[in-house]
């Protein structure tokens, strides 16, 4: 038994691997986030420092750049500071899909991991998500509410103050990911588009050539960067 941890800036997902199949997926909010020492191994990925140092005690194996078991090649770019989340993104797309990929994480924020044909890490993006980009108009300006998320892509421009945000956020966010594609597949013509993250549902229909992964694809990174490949 294995029990994976993503721990996210919002929240953590945690689950547990039993060699075959993940079990038990729990989320769980990161600033909360406490755990005892278990009897089995745990791995995780964790972008929050704050609850790293808080788990200190719970016999944790955490996952970087520098610390994995996976045939992907991280050297040619600055490791010193690459997320663990999109660490374990790239080894996913290697592990699992056609390269070269591009994975597009929709979560707090939107990153992107772009894994070439040799199985080499050659960088990415990262932006606001919809609900950052929603608090900070609502925290940076004197009237403008900050509104909840919706599945819906706005149709037409604003014609009052919310159906503007929703316009200007929901679409806009939609182009800059588009963006990024157009510029990835000048240089990589048969790019594999991999959608993940609590928002990726959101993203995914605008893109139809895109693949929507399942809930346990970055935890399946997790676990084989921890060197837990069945």
């Amino acid at each position: 038994m294995l029990e994976v941890l993503d721990i996210g800036n919002t929240f953590t997902r945690i689950a547990v691997w039993d060699g075959g199949e993940f079990s038990d997926l729990r989320r769980l909010p990161t600033a909360a986030l406490e755990l005892s020492p278990a009897d089995f191994p745990r791995v995780a990925a964790c972008v929050y420092p704050a609850a790293k140092d808080r788990l200190s005690g719970a016999e944790i194996d955490f996952i970087s750049a520098l610390n994995h078991h996976s045939k992907v090649d991280f050297s040619p770019v600055d490791c010193t500071t690459l997320g663990a989340d999109r660490v374990a993104n790239a080894i996913a797309a290697a592990e699992f899909y056609e390269l070269p990929a591009a994975v597009i994480d929709c979560g707090t924020a939107i990153t992107l991991e772009v894994i070439d044909g040799q199985k080499r890490f050659v960088g990415g993006a990262i932006a606001p998500g919809r609900k950052l980009l929603r608090k900070a108009l609502a925290q940076g300006t004197a009237q403008l509410p900050e509104i909840p998320l919706g599945m819906d892509i706005p149709e037409n421009i604003g014609c009052n103050t919310v159906d503007a945000i929703r316009f200007g956020v929901d679409t806009g966010i939609i182009g800059v990911v588009g963006e990024w594609l157009s510029v990835l597949r000048k240089k990589y013509p048969s790019l594999t588009v991999i959608f993940t993250g609590g928002d990726g549902r959101y993203f995914a229909p605008s893109f139809p050539e895109a693949q929507l992964a399942d809930e346990f694809f970055t935890l399946h990174g997790i676990r084989l960067a921890g060197g837990f490949a069945d």
